[in-house]
């Protein structure tokens, strides 16, 4: 198919990339030169796994192309993906006016019938609206824009696998053709016939994914209530791991039993500093927004953001009863992106800690093996560590704030030799207390004896 993808961030680029490794035409437009020449070069404006490789195989193979011309990737194409930013406004309302500019550009731009796509995080029922601009803007010239609603379950740092290799591919629809359309674009998916640029030995043994066609309000829906549940399991998490703390318990042993029951599962059941990112924090808020305007008291979804929102608060306090003093400590940070894999600091966790501790007078040096350069533009007063070791270098106390992997292989004797102070706070439970005492830390994690 000959597919056109408008927005070129985080989603738009993983979309583009994967249909075109699937074997359709597929081009990516952007406002934005400085990322469309970008990635002409062959420079991803994002990091994620795997999707450097894509990029450079499907631009080589002639599949995949970008351009600033949006208005000509509109007319070549058969299906338009809606792939552009809507920020939430201090009011937690959505911004729509990326979203209604692509409207009008397919409406004044295509020459025919086209299937529009929204892909974005959008709020319930904008795909009602975008109906209504195109006919409007369209001026009536008989074109029938159809508008489907194909909301994205991608998690940063595995968007690619998420894309490849679903649980569900969810579309909203309003007419059987429109269905079915999407059901070809995805059917290398949904039959498994590509050869995955993952799993080199082969696609994993697990089932294909379900279809799911809905409503278009539906699947507006389904999207922002999937969020907010996964925001629910992680601030109850918490909870729990607050309770541990309290009782001598240990969270990772109580959240390992929790999970084994089919009916709740392991993942999203990880104490710790909270869930940031742009997606769990902006879609909690949107549903809160959506109760609230129509009379549904949503309570539950409100503690749950308020909880996450104390999680930075309670390990403050837990670092300044350890240190007494923080200003002028040293304090080194490792990790800096709102979760491991990531250059993404949207809402991150780490950032928002860096600011108060800076606040308090603390004097921060941070390591990150991708968001460096994103934390720095966010925090101008930020000191970069070239590596995890030169963060630790003379520090008063060391935080792991992301779970990345290779934090785990670190040689923790040297980290330990290179600190003025052996304290190390764990925001993510990365590390095995047990081992760390061994080594001669002061550890403290969340929700486990220290």
């Amino acid at each position: 198919m000959q597919i056109s993808v408008i927005g070129c961030g985080y989603v738009g680029l993983v979309t583009g990339a994967c249909l075109a490794e699937i074997g359709h035409d597929v081009v990516c437009a952007d406002k934005d030169e400085s990322i469309i020449n970008a990635l002409k070069d062959g420079k991803s404006p994002i990091y994620e796994p795997h999707l450097d490789e894509m990029l450079a195989r499907c631009s080589r193979e002639g599949r995949l192309t970008f351009t600033t011309n949006s208005a000509e990737a509109v007319r070549s194409s058969d299906i338009i993906f809606i792939c552009v930013g809507v920020p939430q406004m201090e009011t937690g309302d959505a911004d729509p006016s990326a979203i209604e500019s692509v409207a009008r550009l397919i409406a004044t731009a295509s020459p025919s019938e086209k299937l529009v796509v929204v892909r974005s995080g959008v709020p319930v029922e904008t795909g009602q609206k975008i109906r209504h601009l195109l006919a409007v803007y369209s001026r009536g010239d008989g074109h029938n824009f159809r508008v489907a609603a194909n909301p994205q379950f991608l998690r940063e740092g595995t968007g690619v696998e998420d894309l490849l290799h679903p649980d569900r591919i969810l579309v909203g629809v309003s007419e059987p053709e429109t269905e079915q359309q999407l059901r070809e674009a995805y059917q290398p998916i949904l039959d498994r016939r590509f050869v995955c640029p993952i799993h080199t030995t082969g696609c994993p043994p697990s089932a294909p994914p379900k279809f799911v066609a809905t409503s278009v309000q539906s699947a507006e829906l389904i999207k922002h209530v999937s969020n907010s549940f996964l925001a629910m399991k992680i601030s109850y998490a918490n909870m729990v791991g607050d309770l541990c703390e309290q009782i001598g318990g240990d969270v990772q042993q109580v959240t390992r039993a929790l999970g084994l029951d089919r009916r709740i599962g392991s993942q999203f059941l990880n104490a710790g500093l909270g869930f940031g990112g742009p997606r769990l924090p902006r879609d909690i808020r949107a549903l809160c927004r959506l109760a609230d305007r129509i009379g549904i008291d949503f309570g539950m979804l409100e503690e749950a953001e308020r909880i996450n929102q104390q999680r930075v608060n309670r390990f403050l306090a837990r670092m300044q009863r350890a240190l007494w003093v923080i200003k002028d400590k040293r304090i080194g940070f490792l990790g800096l992106a709102a979760k491991p894999d990531t250059d993404d600091i949207r809402s991150s966790p780490a950032i928002e800690l860096i600011r108060r501790l800076v606040a308090e007078g603390a004097q921060v040096r941070a390591y990150d093996p991708q968001a460096l350069a994103k934390a720095q533009a966010e925090c101008p007063q930020l000191t970069i560590g070239a590596s995890p070791y030169e963060a630790a270098e003379g520090a008063d106390a060391l935080l792991i704030a992301t779970e990345w992997n290779d934090f785990r292989e670190l040689d923790w004797e040297r980290i330990r030799d290179a600190m003025a102070r052996p304290l190390v706070f764990d925001g993510r439970n990365l590390m095995d207390p047990r081992k760390m005492k061994l080594l001669g830390f002061e550890y403290h994690s969340v929700g486990r004896p220290d």
